[in-house]
């Protein structure tokens, strides 16, 4: 039989930070092996491959992955341009999933349907840090096998499970019906490619996700007399969706709070504050949204943009330590909770941050802030990079975690819970993580949608 130590690394998820994590195991000496449910990498981006992101190719492009990479001719685009998801995938995720080095080590159409250790369930503990990982895998066409690893990554996102419309953590009563009529849609729609043109659009939701489908529906209004465009959040006061403006490090970034505040006051979009979402009435082709204060609106469609959660499911086998409010590693937790913290205070962080009392198994990536909307696509290149160093048994480049983000010009300390969004914040400096003498505070960043 062969040994552990001979088995893959197994990676859930071909996104950015599932191929980087692939990409600094090779450089480790390991050997990855990454599991993606969808039928080519990237298959979440595509869903929002019209979207342009507000970060720059400098901080989209994983190190380890550009060198794999640059080995195989690539010319990396221009740093400073801004890229839309498809770029994402067709300029990057592409070319580094086709390297000699990693197009045999990819499996798409291969959905893992749970994580455990061979032979022993989650109650077992004799000899189970040196029992190998099994995973059990559904394929294209049902058919369903397993295969062992010496180390689990899960990176595989969020994007499949987004956040209900209740503003109590459970669908709205009649959404689930709403959503069946297709009177939801799925987050992230094309607004430009039909079917909102001369129709009524709600938007729900505080964050960037948010503000790109207010303006690109606001857009559609202004070339089709007719549309109207809705959006409502559960905060007070729509302040810190509309950013830092010219204070941004990002001016893009800034840029699109600037204009979804020039559209809310020029009237070209209707916002609605303090809306919590009590239910959802289906009238035939349109929909009726209650909110819990007795206010309500009729729309032609919904578009749902107020986050997503980590599917845990399939982990239910393993044992982990999440923070119990927003489903991030414990020591993550309240580094991200956006009730205390905004993005700001988010110090950069490795495998020691990442680690679960499943000895070898790591969340990373998006799925690892849980339901926290703080996420950046960097960030999870220095998480892989310091998973792959620890797994290697490097623990010394595991802990020197550097990360440098840009400001935002929003961040703060001890928000009240309304004033939570999925805001953006970064650092100019480069920030390390010191196990032995504490924690310096730095700033991380948002999602990799944005």
């Amino acid at each position: 039989m062969a040994s552990v130590e001979s088995l893959p690394v197994a990676v859930i998820g071909a996104g950015p930070v599932g191929l980087a994590a692939a990409a600094h195991l090779l450089e480790r000496g390991l050997e990855p092996l990454v599991l993606e449910a969808g039928p080519a990498v990237g298959s979440a981006i595509r869903k929002w491959g019209h979207i342009r992101l507000f970060s720059t190719w400098k901080y989209n492009l994983d190190p380890a992955s550009v060198r794999l990479l640059e080995r195989s001719g690539w010319e990396a685009p221009r740093p400073t341009a801004l890229p839309y998801g498809s770029q994402i995938v067709s300029d990057y995720l592409e070319p580094l999933a086709a390297t000699p080095e990693l197009k045999g080590r990819i499996r798409t159409g291969a959905r893992v349907l749970a994580v455990t250790r061979q032979g022993m369930d989650k109650g077992r503990s004799l000899g189970r840090d040196e029992a190998p990982f099994l995973l059990r895998i559904g394929h294209d066409g049902g058919e369903v096998t397993e295969l062992l690893a010496r180390a689990v990554i899960d990176a595989s996102g969020t994007w499949t499970t987004t956040a209900p419309l209740g503003s109590s953590g459970l669908p709205a009563l009649g959404e689930p019906e709403a959503r069946a009529a297709g009177l939801v849609t799925g987050p992230l729609p094309d607004v430009t490619a039909g079917g909102f043109a001369g129709r009524r659009t709600l938007v729900v939701g505080a964050g960037h996700s948010a503000a790109n489908m207010v303006l690109d529906l606001a857009r559609v209004a202004r070339a089709n007399p007719g549309t109207e465009v809705l959006w409502a959040i559960r905060g007070a006061s729509p302040e810190r969706a509309y950013g830092g403006g010219n204070a941004d490090e990002l001016p893009a970034r800034g840029q699109l709070g600037t204009r979804l505040r020039t559209a809310v006051d020029t009237g070209a979009v209707q916002l609605l504050t303090g809306f919590h979402t009590a239910s959802l009435e289906t009238r035939g082709n349109t929909l009726t949204v209650h909110a819990a204060d007795g206010r309500s609106v009729t729309v032609d469609r919904v578009i749902p943009a107020a986050g997503f959660r980590p599917d845990l499911s399939i982990l239910s086998e393993l044992r982990l330590d999440l923070d119990p409010a927003v489903e991030a590693p414990k020591a993550l937790g309240p580094l991200i909770d956006p009730d205390f913290h905004s993005c700001g205070t988010v110090p950069a962080h490795g495998a020691r941050i990442l680690a679960q009392p499943e000895k070898d198994f790591y969340l990373a990536g998006m799925k690892s802030y849980g339901r926290a909307p703080t996420f950046l696509m960097a960030t999870g290149y220095e998480q892989v990079r310091s998973v792959a160093a620890a797994l290697a048994g490097d623990t010394q480049a595991a802990d020197a975690v550097e990360l440098e983000l840009p400001e935002t010009g929003v961040c703060s300390t001890s928000l009240p819970a309304d004033a939570a969004g999925d805001a953006c914040c970064g650092s100019p400096v480069p920030v390390t993580i010191g196990f032995a003498t504490g924690v310096e505070h730095g700033r991380s960043g948002e999602s990799a949608r944005v």
